[in-house]
């Protein structure tokens, strides 16, 4: 894989307070796996307090931010770590961005497109697959619809490809 593309772990979402903390919406599994980490975005932003939220997300204080207005600024900022710094994966596991940027064929070996995205609407991971021509389709990350995967490209059963 990758190791120096860059990971997004959360985006700010808005300030907290008045002293400079704003909050998080996480992307990854918890407060505790963000915890991890100490720098954000190749260095720029440092860590300094880091507690959860009580609704999914967090509440954090960066040095480099020392007050609301700082804090308003970040809006929107997507936090980055390199891949190389990522907990290494068990067999079967793997990073969103990772997949993203695959090329994908068919198990018949046709071009299939390139995954663009990948969701989650709580039932499991799906993938958002670019056709050459523009058209985009979905296919759920199982075993029976992407039988195989690595570093260099995507394998969908046929029967999940949209024409």
């Amino acid at each position: 894989m990758v190791q120096d593309k860059p990971v997004t772990l959360a985006a700010v979402i808005g300030a907290h307070g008045v002293t400079g903390e704003v909050r998080l919406k996480l992307f990854g599994e918890s407060v505790a796996a963000l915890k991890r980490y100490k720098t954000f975005n190749d260095g720029a932003l440092t860590l300094k307090a880091l507690r959860d939220d009580n609704k999914g997300g967090a509440i954090v204080r960066f040095a480099e931010v020392p007050d609301r207005t700082a804090a308003e600024r970040l809006r929107g900022t997507l936090l980055t770590v390199p891949r190389a710094a990522m907990p290494p994966l068990e067999d079967g596991e793997y990073y969103y961005a990772d997949l993203i940027g695959l090329p994908a064929i068919s198990d018949a070996g046709e071009a299939a497109g390139t995954v663009v995205n990948v969701e989650n609407y709580g039932a499991g991971d799906v993938l958002e697959i670019e056709r050459p021509d523009g058209k985009r389709f979905m296919v759920p990350m199982r075993a029976d619809a992407v039988p195989e995967w690595d570093e260099r490209r995507l394998v969908v059963s046929a029967d999940y490809v949209e024409a």
